[in-house]
């Protein structure tokens, strides 16, 4: 068996490269439909164009960063299971 067969498919560099072509296309594909689709906003802001797109993308980044402060406090030394 040749090397790029051992490794797996989702680790081979051309399968990542479309995978991130793939993805990058779908979002512009859901924040391009907001010029069909007329919004019933809430409030002012959530009726912005790209509204959606934008929140989705800080609230994950909020999580991320809320994960990195809140595992500098609940972190444990690498011997704490250790006798």
């Amino acid at each position: 068996m040749s090397e790029q067969q051992d490794v797996h498919w989702l680790c081979r560099p051309e399968t990542i490269k479309k995978l991130w072509v793939i993805g990058i296309v779908i979002l512009v594909i859901t924040v391009a439909l907001e010029f069909t689709i007329h919004p019933h906003p809430y409030f002012e802001v959530d009726g912005w164009f790209g509204f959606n797109a934008w929140f989705g993308f800080g609230a994950c980044a909020a999580m991320v960063l809320f994960a990195k402060l809140l595992g500098i406090f609940l972190k444990r030394k690498d011997t704490y299971y250790d006798d």
